[in-house]
Formats: structure tokens, sequence, C-alpha cells
């Protein structure tokens, strides 16, 4: 009696490379949490995690770019030490000031690389225009800024002024160097060799 055996596969080779590939941002995000210092005018710290997003969007597009951050989410919720200083917990995303923030992260990704790459199909990101890239950040950051000003002034009871200008103005120069940040690792050799 003869036995035939065929290989199933479960997932395809694209979903299983693009899952690794969310995994991998969602931990570099994770990571980038760790970069944290309190700052004076805000409750909420500085951290490189807005970076990490800005990233995922653009190297990964619109779709595989929000299943990282919701990833990323998802991990922080079930106690990975990866939200900001390496807290973790259902209740950073419930209770602390920094909540809008991180629930903006998903969609930020999926906008920043909706506009790059002009919907779902992935486009290289060294042939992007400086000025598209730059537009998708600022837009990524107008609803992470959105979010967390709406959060901030929720949990600590604030008027929307208050909260804009502690929640957002005082992080405008930060962003600006993450922005720089990401369009020089984007057009970095390490980039193009990989």
């Amino acid at each position: 009696m003869e036995t035939r055996t065929e290989a199933v596969d479960l997932v395809g080779d694209d979903a299983a490379i693009n899952l690794a590939r969310a995994a991998l941002f969602a931990a570099l995000v994770g990571a980038f949490a760790y970069v944290s210092f309190p700052f004076p005018f805000s409750p909420a710290p500085v951290t490189l995690q807005v970076l990490g997003v800005f990233l995922a969007g653009i190297l990964l597009g619109p779709v595989w770019g929000g299943v990282a951050l919701s990833f990323y989410l998802v991990a922080g919720a079930l106690g990975a030490p990866v939200f900001s200083g390496g807290s973790a917990g259902l209740g950073t995303l419930l209770a602390e000031p920094t909540l809008g923030y991180l629930w903006s992260y998903p969609i930020a990704a999926a906008l920043v690389g909706g506009i790059v790459h002009r919907g779902t199909t992935l486009r290289n990101p060294r042939e992007i225009g400086v000025a598209t890239l730059v537009g998708a950040m600022v837009a990524g950051t107008v609803v992470i800024y959105t979010f967390g000003v709406i959060g901030m002034a929720v949990v600590l009871s604030l008027t929307l002024p208050e909260a804009f200008l502690q929640g957002a103005v005082v992080f405008l120069p930060a962003e600006a160097a993450k922005i720089v940040a990401a369009i020089g690792i984007l057009r970095s050799d390490a980039i193009a060799a990989a």
C-alpha cells in the first residue's frame, strides 16, 4: 500500500513574510518605547515610538503597518512591557494620559502607508519623493496628536486648549526631528541593501 503525502500551506509565503515583518515592527516600536524621558511641560514623556509608527507605515504599507501597530497594542495589553518606560497592561490603554496616543498608532501607520504608497500596493520607498514622505508623516502626526490630546483631556480633566498645549504643541520640535530621522533612515544605504 502506497502512502502519499503532500505539503499543505496553511499560510502563503507572502502572508508569513508580512506577519513576520509586522511582528518585527511591533517589537521595534516596543524597543523605541524604552527611549523615554519625562518632559517638564507635559504629563506624557518623549519617546521614539512615533518614529516606529512612521517607519511601519512607510515600509510595510497601510495594511501591514496598521497590523504591526495592532500587534504592538495587543502585546502591551497582555502584559509585555512595550509601552513608554516599560509599562504594560490594559490599564495603560484605558486610564493613562497617553492612552490616546497609543490607540492612534495603528490608524496613523495605516494613514502614513496609504499616503506614501497611494493605496495598498507597495512602492519602493527610495522612489518616493521627500515631499510625499514629509506630508504623510505630518498627516500621521495630526492623527496621533488628535487622539492624544483628546485622551489627555479626558483622563486628566483638562480643557482641550490645555491638553493641546501640553499634549501637542510642546512636542512639535521632537516630531520634526523624528520626521528628519525617518527620512535619513529611508535614504540610507542600509535600507537600499535590504
